[in-house]
């Protein structure tokens, strides 16, 4: 699902999607030959994690991303029941024409080794917003739920050498065959057996087989040409879904004004920041991290001013340089993750109040033990529980957190934050990973939204309880090797505190 700029342009919409069919030839060969590393929301981290119910039954679901688009998708499903007989997968638009329209689903392999375990594999052919629509049936009868999936292309590689020598030597042989064959059609055609060609038959010949050399030759410059443009139109559109860069400035000593600009030309006219819709409440979750050692943590919600900026009055801050990731889901459901720093003075500013919220502690330095146990600013603590000594990249895990009062007893005012249990950010310690998690998983609320066919721009409808179980997990894995510190947000007794732990990923 490329976007189109301004969408009430008809002919626009037609011109494109007529070139879209050769993109989407030109992207299988690519997706076949190989696949250079982009981003885009949660930065570093492609892959959607995502826990709900499918009817009567509650399911864990993973989403591996393909590297290119049109590209293959891995799906893994498990059951927290073993009352799950069959599972099939579809792929479907996130919305727009094609929601509502599922083509026949695949069916998914159950695991020989755990019986509650389903996986399968999709073709994704388009960029942009996208769901797997999951199809479970089972001796409580069927359900189905929906998994929003932002779906771009990662990597392009150049073609292995062995394939690329195979298709030149066979390339040559074609067209040498081409012009041997329209040479021998006028030479030796409609010739008795036996019978010879005349001088004038072998030059006429001659003079063809030049023609058509010359016509091959033509074609092979013409293809080529296609090529290298459809080549330069896809890295276009990788180039598009790259993480945008969020510029931002400090004005009257603690206002901080936030812009984006994407890292193709097109972005800002396609994605406007005018139109992002809500996500939990909020248009845009910014989170700015203290570098380098990532000792101080800001999550605030900047307002959107005239010209599609953002602005927000910073509370009293250090002086320093900050990481920015500023979250955002545009008007078809994909979600965006801005990508900056900015160097701030000492700020002298208001006091956080409503969702805001912020964490100062020991800075990362990667030599400290694992920390299972972190102190909240209310005198309690959070426990991660059931962690293990060696946390290993590309599993996926579920992460449970365990909020403690100040005596050490099962927290019994864990209330609802921006409308759900908690908030977990897992960031790397070299700022290539950012994942703004949510008990549901990975996936935007706003996205989950329109999979159910809500409308009112990203809210959720569901019925919220006015305390949670002291207890909150994240469905997650990390995306590669390395330090990595982990927030979790929960609001208790009216406020919102925050813990933070630190993992070491082989």
């Amino acid at each position: 699902m490329r976007y189109f700029g301004k969408m009430g342009s008809e002919a626009k919409f037609k011109l494109r999607s007529k070139k879209r069919w050769f993109r989407t030839a030109f992207g299988i060969v690519v997706a076949l030959a190989g696949a250079a590393l982009s981003v885009s929301a949660h930065v570093g981290s492609p892959d959607v994690f995502f826990e709900g119910d499918a009817g009567p039954y509650h399911l864990f679901v993973t989403v591996r991303v393909p590297q290119v688009i049109p590209g293959v998708a891995e799906i893994e499903v498990r059951s927290a029941s073993p009352d799950v007989r069959t599972v099939q997968f579809v792929p479907m638009r996130l919305s727009g024409a094609g929601s509502n329209l599922p083509p026949t689903p695949d069916l998914a392999q159950r695991s020989p080794h755990d019986p509650q375990s389903f996986s399968g594999s999709l073709w994704l052919m388009e960029f942009g917003a996208l769901q797997v629509r999951i199809l479970a049936e089972g001796s409580q009868g069927k359900g189905m739920l929906s998994v929003p999936v932002p779906a771009f292309a990662r990597r392009t590689l150049p073609m292995q050498p062995p394939l690329g020598g195979l298709l030149l030597g066979l390339t040559a042989f074609l067209a040498l065959a081409m012009v041997c064959i329209a040479g021998a059609a006028v030479r030796e055609g409609n010739l008795n057996p036996g019978e010879q060609p005349t001088p004038s038959r072998v030059r006429h010949a001659r003079v063809v087989m030049a023609i058509t050399a010359m016509v091959v030759l033509a074609i092979l410059f013409l293809g080529d040409r296609w090529w290298q443009a459809e080549a330069r139109n896809h890295q276009r559109d990788i180039n598009f879904f790259k993480s945008p860069i969020a510029e931002s400035r400090l004005e009257n000593g603690n206002r901080l004004i936030l812009t984006a600009k994407g890292q193709d030309a097109h972005w800002v006219e396609e994605v406007r920041l005018e139109d992002v819709i809500p996500d939990h409440g909020h248009l845009m979750h910014l989170f700015l991290i203290r570098l380098p050692g990532m000792e101080q943590m800001w999550h605030l919600h900047p307002q959107r001013i005239e010209g599609g900026r953002f602005a927000v009055d910073l509370p009293s801050m250090t002086a320093g340089k900050y990481q920015v990731f500023a979250d955002i889901v545009d008007k078809t459901g994909f979600p965006w993750t801005l990508v900056g720093t900015v160097d701030l003075p000492e700020v002298k500013g208001k006091a956080l109040e409503g969702d805001d919220s912020s964490w100062v502690g020991a800075p990362l330095d990667g030599t400290s033990d694992d920390l299972t146990s972190a102190k909240l600013s209310n005198g309690g603590s959070m426990v991660w529980q059931g962690v293990s000594a060696a946390l290993r990249a590309d599993v996926p895990m579920d992460f449970r957190f365990e909020v403690d009062d100040k005596d050490g007893k099962p927290a019994e005012n864990l209330e609802p934050y921006m409308g759900m249990a908690g908030h977990a950010e897992f960031v790397s310690s070299d700022m290539s990973v950012f994942a703004h998690v949510h008990p549901a998983g990975s996936i935007s609320m706003a996205a989950l939204a329109l999979t159910r066919g809500e409308t009112a721009m990203g809210s959720m409808s569901m019925p919220m309880p006015e305390h949670f179980p002291p207890q909150v997990s994240f469905p997650y894995g990390f995306p590669k090797p390395g330090q990595y510190r982990i927030f979790v947000q929960v609001r208790t007794g009216g406020q919102v505190e925050t813990a933070a732990f630190d993992a070491r990923v082989e």
